[in-house]
């Protein structure tokens, strides 16, 4: 099936938020990108946009995405996620549905952003799955004080996923302190394109000189090195 026949087919298909474009389909496996909200000055983003303004659409997007993933691994910003109890959460949130809205395939935690690769398997969005990890991993690692929405994770959905509640719009806002509002996803083609993916994902913190080997970087499914690296923590 070529991408423009994918486009058609079950799910929401192609879809913006006003930016970003995004793919949300159920079982289609998704590498998924995002940034803490301090991890590049606005003023860096807008120069990038001023400079790739004259390309076309598609090239524009892929010389962002690049320039910002230099960025990222060159760790600006206050890198919240290089304290091992933060990643911790963070690496703790991806596991909490593992199985149930998704196939968790592989992730890094890096000290400014993070990179996951799943499959969405239940009835729950990509953008929803998305919004609940941020917003509790932000009032985890934030300690917001909001006494109205201390709910542990799984006891907390119905606020976590309704924006329109007082729970919702608070924890929206804390998320909001702690992550990029958007989200780079981009969904993986056939079985080369995934190893390419999975590859990159646990090379990161060695192409950032964090260390030696991907597996020794403490908060990545390279450290597992098994057939299924969604499996370590069931």
């Amino acid at each position: 099936m070529s991408d423009g026949e994918m486009r058609f087919v079950e799910g929401r298909g192609w879809f913006s938020r006003g930016y970003l474009p995004h793919f949300d389909r159920r079982y289609v496996k998704q590498m998924i990108t995002f940034r803490l909200a301090d991890s590049l000055p606005q003023a860096k983003l807008e120069r990038l946009d001023e400079e790739l303004k004259s390309l076309g659409v598609s090239e524009r997007d892929l010389e962002k995405r690049k320039r910002i993933e230099e960025w990222m691994d060159a760790g600006h910003g206050s890198c919240l996620l290089r304290e091992p109890q933060n990643a911790r959460i963070v690496e703790q949130a991806f596991f909490h549905f593992d199985g149930q809205r998704y196939r968790l395939l592989a992730w890094v935690v890096m000290p400014n952003h993070v990179h996951v690769l799943i499959e969405v398997i239940g009835t729950t969005s990509l953008e929803q799955i998305i919004r609940s990890w941020k917003v509790y991993t932000a009032k985890q690692i934030l300690g917001a004080r909001m006494s109205t929405c201390a709910l542990p994770f799984a006891q907390g959905e119905k606020a976590l996923n309704d924006e329109r509640s007082a729970c919702g719009h608070a924890r929206s806002q804390a998320s909001g302190h702690l992550w990029q509002k958007d989200y780079w996803d981009r969904f993986i083609r056939d079985g080369n394109h995934y190893v390419k993916a999975v590859d990159y994902i646990h090379n990161n913190p060695m192409k950032s000189k964090l260390c030696a080997r991907p597996e020794d970087w403490p908060f990545s499914s390279a450290r597992y090195l098994s057939p299924n690296p969604g499996a370590p923590h069931a």
